[in-house]
């Protein structure tokens, strides 16, 4: 179980996802310090708030899948915020190679132009 003080690791991690990018539930895990807790990033999400402004939507399972059954209600919001960023579904999934986030320290500060922002 998780404590308040990891929620929050989770979601400042979450939070820092840019607008038409994505993450998966294992990438945010690793990134705040919480390796191999893919699952505890999703009953993180799952506590949120409506008034906490945290991009929930923005984290994917691995292969780039929404974790929600396709055509229910939370899907079809996910879906539809993620296209509102701009970010195009290929059948049921999301390329990570194209959208995926990267804060990898050496792609943000040398790599070119084009690619900082990812």
């Amino acid at each position: 179980m998780g404590t308040l003080e990891t929620y929050q690791r989770i979601w400042r991690t979450v939070s820092a996802i840019p607008r038409g990018r994505v993450a998966t539930y294992g990438q945010i895990a690793d990134l705040a310090g919480l390796p191999r807790r893919a699952r505890l990033v999703g009953r993180a999400l799952k506590l949120l708030e409506d008034e906490q402004p945290v991009p929930w939507y923005r984290v994917l399972r691995a292969g780039g899948r929404i974790a929600f059954t396709r055509g229910t209600p939370q899907y079809r919001e996910q879906r539809a915020r993620l296209a509102e960023e701009g970010v195009l579904f290929e059948g049921d999934h999301i390329d990570l190679e194209r959208y995926g986030w990267s804060d990898a320290l050496d792609r943000i500060l040398w790599g070119p132009p084009g690619e900082r922002e990812r």
